[in-house]
């Protein structure tokens, strides 16, 4: 539906067009705080935009989040999760990792999360029928370089570790060919990564699932308490393009946090704090391949299929 069929003040359908948004479905991809800096509007006015286009989509009739639940059957593709292959973990998630949305994995060092991010970069690539999206991972780092040791080792214990699936399957997957790597050691470069280059991976089918590790870190290195207010623009420029992908192309989003004794930043502000305000926003819960940079070049390449 367009948006001028909207029950809506002129004032406030022209600034909807101008920030380029045709549809419903387009407008309520968006959280509040990203519409108000789309379109420029009030809050007041971004409220009213989101129940007239809430009010289209339900009609007449109140449906419960009870509702919506017992009518799973009929949307099976926005009910599906991304196993982890662990059934303990599975069991906790709800059935793995949504796929819509950002999902932050937080704890200590040596916690063990970047181990779990590996497994899920092997896990998105088995079959539907065994919990995965048969598709590629992207994993931007942007602290250490790529573990692509840890990574071949988990690849070599994939038969011992998954024994839900047949050994002639998991032989048939080349683990190492669909892991994209990435380093983003600032930034500007992150935002670039995400921007420009996730994009091509995902629309191509290339990957389904994007790992930032750790998602905090370039921001505690660049901005100092002078800065915060910079510093929370970039992270919420960050969090609503990663929200936009994965609700275009239902493909998990995975952040890594470490967190400490301090919880808050001591350069000055609380970055966890911002990021968990932005990924709130969103869905949450508690040898190497190739390069992100080559990949998306070799693909621009290749002719794109008609359609």
């Amino acid at each position: 539906m367009d948006v001028g069929q909207l029950d809506l003040n002129p004032r406030i359908t022209a600034a909807v067009r101008r920030a380029k948004l045709k549809s419903v479905k387009e407008i309520l991809h968006f959280s509040g705080p990203d519409l108000q800096r789309l379109t420029g509007l009030s809050s007041p006015d971004v409220q009213h935009l989101l129940a007239a286009a809430a009010l289209h989509l339900r009609g007449h009739h109140t449906l419960t989040a009870l509702h919506l639940f017992q009518q799973k059957e009929r949307f099976p593709v926005q009910h599906q999760r991304l196993r982890l292959g662990c059934p303990v973990l599975d069991r906790l998630l709800g059935g793995g990792l949504p796929l819509g949305g950002i999902t932050e994995l937080a704890g200590c060092s040596s916690a063990g999360k970047t181990q779990l991010a590996l497994q899920l970069c092997l896990a998105v690539q088995f079959p539907q029928q065994y919990g995965g999206l048969e598709a590629g991972a992207v994993y931007i780092c942007t602290e250490d370089i790529f573990p692509s040791k840890r990574l071949q080792q988990l690849i070599a214990q994939q038969q011992q570790l998954r024994t839900d699936v047949p050994g002639e399957v998991v032989q048939k997957i080349k683990f190492s060919n669909h892991v994209f790597i990435e380093h983003a050691a600032d930034v500007d470069t992150l935002l670039e990564c995400v921007g420009r280059k996730v994009p091509v991976l995902l629309s191509r089918g290339m990957a389904r699932l994007v790992v930032i590790d750790s998602v905090a870190a370039p921001f505690r290195c660049e901005f100092g308490k002078e800065a915060s207010a910079l510093r929370a623009r970039h992270l919420h420029s960050l969090g609503a393009m990663l929200r936009r992908l994965s609700s275009a192309f239902l493909a998990p989003v995975l952040c890594i946090n470490q967190v400490g004794e301090a919880q808050i930043d001591r350069t000055g502000g609380g970055v966890g704090e911002e990021w968990g305000a932005v990924r709130a926003q969103g869905t949450s819960t508690t040898a190497a391949g190739p390069q992100v940079t080559e990949a998306v070049e070799e693909q621009d390449s290749l002719p794109r299929s008609a359609g």
